[in-house]
């Protein structure tokens, strides 16, 4: 019926035509290569989001961080109150100037600037001080990382390496408002988390358009060249990175790669493999409650032995990693000190800095120190990323079409219960794995990290107990205290 109907007919016309016209060599089509709400001008070369160009955003960016901080820092300091995580505050910034903000040369915007009061909470809880924030974001211009991957977002870093901001879609950043209180509890019982840490939500309006934004903690520093960077979903249906990927100079590999690359994963001490492993758990439990999944675990791996074999040779350079662009060097003006605290991989799994300088100290600069199967030395810096997925409908329909076709436990999108407990096998099993005591093997590895080892298999952890029984509510208020003192429990393959 709906194809005999000349109104089909029609529709079809006009959609051929609308696509001629696009493909004309006078077209805007032509003139733009787009990824979603990312474009790149084909003739200047420049990014532009929204069609705003990117210096344009990172500017209006500047101008209302700066305006948002120095407000916000003549409201006397309280407690975090419910209403606070729906306050949306909004300033004008007309081109000539007013009485509120100075004059610029971009087109007029409005800066919006989401729930002030948390997340000065939650800048203050990470030891980030309003001036030491001002400071890294808008002190100097803020660098485009130029591999933001396919999602069509911007990913800017900050000069000094501290912070990340990225633009999320508006239903991200409705998500993110809606995990704030939850988020807020998370924080106050436990900060050594691999969650992302929120720093603030911003919404720029120009040109008719939304541009939102979100700033978070950089967890690749550019100081340090990544010799291997992973994006694990604990998946292994099409988990493997692409051809166009491989080709770039600092590609991002996937589960598959890893388990070839590194097939005896990464070996770490007794303690660190089980605070580690902890930590873990209770971020998916948290994930788990909020019904959230399709977060990925990002590895970057720096090989230290690697390392000094390119400097001896003169062709490694400490600021060639795979997190950006540029080297960077240590920010003398400001005093180790002021540096933002619980953003590193270690602190993220300990929970407290090791003291001024420590982050930066040759041995660790923040990274967990772990071997490979050869007994190479290895810094390991990780974190959860993407978690602002919701499982909603589409999410649900996208799973039940895969596993129509495919083996629905090896899809990337699944039921939360069930994606939380696989990216931890994943990740406790095959990712990561305790330091064997096999000396004959692996020379390198001193007596100190066999220490505390259990019998039978050290490389294999128990599975965690079933966690679609625990209840939203149960999960959403849980403590760190009711996880106990043990680790991963029970035992399955995950891969076949």
């Amino acid at each position: 019926f709906i194809s005999s109907h000349p109104l089909f007919h029609l529709s079809l016309l006009s959609l051929s035509f609308i696509l001629s016209l696009s493909q004309m060599p006078g077209s805007s089509q032509s003139m733009k290569k787009t990824i979603g709400h990312r474009g790149v001008e084909t003739n200047t070369g420049e990014t532009t989001y929204k069609k705003t160009t990117s210096s344009a955003l990172k500017g209006a960016i500047q101008l209302g961080i700066t305006h948002t901080v120095g407000s916000l820092s003549q409201k006397a300091e309280r407690d975090v109150l419910m209403q606070d995580f729906v306050v949306v505050e909004s300033i004008f910034f007309p081109s000539e100037g007013s009485n509120l903000t100075p004059a610029h040369h971009y087109s007029d915007f409005r800066f919006k600037t989401y729930a002030p009061i948390a997340f000065r909470y939650f800048r203050e809880l990470f030891g980030i001080r309003p001036d030491d924030y001002l400071y890294s974001l808008c002190n100097d211009g803020l660098i485009e990382l130029s591999n933001s991957g396919a999602s069509g977002s911007l990913f800017y870093v900050s000069s000094d390496d501290e912070f990340i901001i990225k633009t999320v879609q508006h239903k991200e950043a409705e998500f993110l408002q809606k995990l704030l209180p939850g988020y807020f509890m998370n924080l106050n019982q436990n900060k050594r988390t691999l969650l992302p840490k929120f720093y603030g939500l911003y919404c720029i309006q120009a040109g008719g358009k939304n541009i939102r934004l979100v700033v978070m903690n950089n967890l690749l520093p550019r100081v340090v060249h990544m010799h291997h960077k992973y994006d694990m979903k604990g998946s292994t249906y099409k988990r493997r990175a692409s051809a166009k990927e491989r080709d770039k100079t600092f590609p991002t590999f996937k589960d598959l790669d890893f388990i070839q690359d590194l097939p005896d994963g990464l070996l770490l001490e007794t303690d660190n493999y089980n605070a580690l492993s902890k930590t873990i758990q209770r971020d998916c439990l948290l994930l788990q409650s909020f019904k959230i999944m399709d977060y990925s675990l990002l590895v970057g791996i720096h090989n230290l032995e690697q390392a000094s074999r390119e400097r001896e040779r003169g062709g490694g350079q400490m600021g060639d990693s795979g997190g950006s662009e540029g080297a960077v060097t240590p920010d003398q003006r400001r005093p180790q000190a002021q540096k933002s605290l619980y953003c590193t991989a270690m602190e993220s799994i300990q929970g407290e800095a090791r003291g001024k300088g420590a982050l930066e100290s040759e041995d660790h600069m923040g990274g967990i120190p772990a071997r490979n199967s050869k007994g190479e030395r290895l810094l390991v810096f990780i974190g959860i990323i993407d978690i602002l997925q919701s499982y909603r409908f589409i999410k649900k329909l996208e799973h039940s079409w895969k596993a129509l076709v495919h083996d629905g436990d090896t899809v990337s999108v699944h039921r939360p219960g069930f994606y939380a407990e696989r990216f931890q096998q994943f990740m406790c099993n095959t990712v990561f794995k305790k330091i064997p005591c096999k000396t004959a093997v692996f020379p390198l590895f001193t007596p100190s990290f066999c220490s505390g080892m259990q019998s039978g298999r050290p490389d294999l952890v128990p599975r965690t107990p079933p966690l679609a029984g625990v209840s939203g509510d149960a999960e959403a208020n849980f403590s760190t205290s009711s996880l106990g003192s043990t680790g991963l429990t029970s035992s399955s393959p995950l891969l076949q």
